[in-house]
């Protein structure tokens, strides 16, 4: 079933307020917020390479707080390990039983801070959680709860000490961006304390409902012709000289899920050629491997992305769905 006129209009006005009410605290970013939303709302997860004091935490925070949900931090180091964040079965010697210590996992936003600082073992056990959603432990499966969002950081300049993430892993990401420094009129408001404290936000909408919205979302309509020009796209990068190896079938899945919500949050029923050019540099960019000759050059992924954009023709009209 097809969502609605009415249901999209709702789901447009409820992303607004959501977006508004996080950008009280991350002032001058409504892109990213909308990228993060949107990404929470198409069973995503965001990488967010970033140099240290941009907001990634208060992100977190904000998001978490503006859908009634819990939110937690785990600061990834080298000696962390994987039940120090899923958490462990102690022995209670009064009982005489095994006892579940929930990890931080188990919150609704999580952010993962410098998440190449720990070890790969590490790493893989939290993008295991991400890819199902539970957790096994002692033969017993717990699931981590809904709505589920990862916001993993990386530092872009600090390399050292670090394990770089596997383009396996990196894949399981839906989109990588960027917080980056707020603009000169936004950082004036920010030391003239014009932003809110995550704390003092108030509530937009409830877990429940926004797993309505997740719903929702999935049924919007993808014409023929635009399934075409994703496929198009994802094509175009595997056969582009300065890549090694191009976007996944993961990858394609990724963008069909995440414009059908963008299509949504616009209050449409129906996705268009420039809802997949307004993401796709976002969720196909840090899927590419690149030649070590391009790179060497200064070939960005990005760059790769938006040249194939401009090579693959989008298709020129809608059928009736």
């Amino acid at each position: 079933m097809t969502i609605t006129q009415e249901q999209a209009t709702w789901f447009s006005q409820t992303f607004s307020q959501i977006s508004d009410n996080v950008e009280r605290a991350i002032l001058g970013k409504r892109q990213v917020v909308e990228l993060v939303v949107t990404a929470m709302l198409s069973d995503g997860h965001v990488l967010l390479e970033d140099v240290p004091g941009t907001g990634k935490t208060s992100l977190a925070r904000a998001v978490a707080q503006s859908v009634q949900g819990t939110n937690t931090r785990i600061q990834f180091t080298p000696d962390l390990l994987p039940g120090d964040i899923t958490g462990i079965t102690v022995y209670d010697q009064k009982s005489g039983t095994f006892e579940f210590h929930s990890g931080p996992i188990f919150a609704n936003i999580v952010l993962a801070d410098e998440i190449n600082r720990a070890s790969p073992k590490t790493q893989s056990a939290l993008l295991e959680v991400m890819e199902e959603k539970r957790v096994t432990i002692d033969g017993v499966t717990r699931a981590v709860g809904e709505p589920f969002l990862v916001l993993a950081t990386q530092n872009p300049v600090e390399q050292a000490g670090t394990y770089r993430l596997p383009e396996a892993q990196l894949d399981r990401f839906m989109m990588r961006t960027s917080l980056g420094y707020p603009d000169h009129a936004a950082t004036i408001r920010i030391l003239d304390g014009g932003s809110v404290a995550t704390a003092d936000l108030s509530p937009v909408i409830t877990p429940q409902a926004l797993a309505g919205m997740a719903d929702l979302a999935a049924t919007v309509y993808v014409d023929a012709l635009v399934l075409d020009y994703i496929v198009r796209l994802v094509d175009a990068t595997r056969s582009a000289d300065e890549v090694r190896l191009g976007v996944s079938i993961r990858g394609a899945l990724a963008l069909t899920r995440s414009v059908r919500t963008r299509a949504a949050s616009q209050g449409r029923t129906y996705v268009t050629p420039d809802d997949v050019k307004s993401l796709a540099v976002s969720v196909l960019s840090h899927r590419l491997i690149l030649h070590a000759e391009a790179e060497f050059d200064g070939v960005t992924q990005e760059a790769v992305i938006g040249q194939v954009l401009l090579d693959v023709a989008p298709p020129s009209q809608r059928e009736a769905g």
